[in-house]
């Protein structure tokens, strides 16, 4: 199997063009591929499929082998995928996903995409379609009790759940154990991607994010979408942010015009290979997937 690994800022996917390639199990080539010692390693596996809808199909799954609906930082290195790889000769595309149709804007720079831009759409604030158990809706500054401590968090959907809590300083966030907690905690019924935001001024907050079947990661597009919106909501910014992840800035403008969010980032081209999956020994069985995904 032919592959590309791509990375915006840090969130890497390894990529397989399906106009080409032939996947079986995608799930279980997800874990395979992204485990750091044994395969590609990434923070999953993109599938670059043919749409009737839009001019390309994203599917997108997990390290841990499940499937997810969309991801910010993986669409932008799918529109540099398609321009550079020669699959399309526009700078505006379309991009089917589970989450929708996305519109990206490529820029290009000395015949390559450097960076894009996005149309996330709106943002689903309604609990029940994020969703989230609540006892009202839209879910701003809500309290929540997770490990026997209490946090106030905004949630919201940007094609995925997400729960935004505000915090002094992400660096002292311990993530490694409220991340998974908040992830498989029983008010969010397909799991949620917690985004832990430091407010620095009106225009700019650092974010970290625990993703749901991934772990803590680099950075998250999605989760800087809905970051955004939950900082506007709450009257902690203005509607332009940069948001400083980990692994990079995006960013993000939520237009109240038309009620849409848009994301700017750069997106990067790793390595290219060959990947033999008989040669992979990783334990599927050590892994979780749930079809429904």
């Amino acid at each position: 199997m032919k592959f590309t690994k791509m990375q915006g800022i840090g969130n890497d996917y390894v990529y397989v063009n399906c106009l080409k390639e032939t996947i079986e199990n995608p799930s279980s080539l997800a874990i395979m591929v992204s485990d750091r010692h044994f395969g590609i390693g990434s923070d999953g596996l993109i599938l670059i499929r043919p749409s009737s809808v839009a001019d390309f199909f994203m599917e997108m799954f997990n390290a841990d082998g499940t499937r997810s609906e969309m991801c910010g930082n993986g669409i932008r290195c799918v529109g540099k995928y398609v321009y550079d790889h020669g699959l399309t000769d526009k700078t505006e595309i379309t991009v089917n996903t589970l989450a929708g149709v996305k519109h990206l804007t490529l820029h290009v720079e000395g015949g390559l995409v450097a960076a894009v831009t996005v149309d996330m759409g709106e943002p689903i604030l309604d609990a029940e379609l994020i969703p989230v158990k609540a006892e009202s809706s839209p879910v701003v500054s809500k309290t929540i009790e997770v490990n026997g401590q209490t946090f106030e968090m905004t949630c919201a959907s940007m094609g995925n759940p997400h729960a935004v809590i505000f915090v002094e300083d992400t660096g002292l966030v311990p993530i490694d154990t409220i991340g998974p907690a908040f992830e498989f905690h029983p008010a969010f019924p397909r799991r949620v991607n917690a985004e832990f935001v430091q407010v620095l001024n009106r225009a700019e907050a650092n974010m970290r994010v625990w993703e749901r079947g991934t772990g803590e990661t680099l950075a998250c597009g999605t989760g800087a979408c809905a970051s955004v919106v939950a900082c506007v909501l709450n009257g902690l910014t203005d509607d332009v942010v940069t948001m400083h992840l980990l692994g990079g800035d995006l960013r993000i403008r939520w237009n109240r015009d038309d009620n849409h969010v848009y994301m700017t980032g750069p997106a990067a081209t790793v390595f290219e290979g060959e990947f033999d999956a008989s040669a992979c020994p990783c334990d599927e069985s050590a892994h979780v997937i749930d079809p429904a995904w």
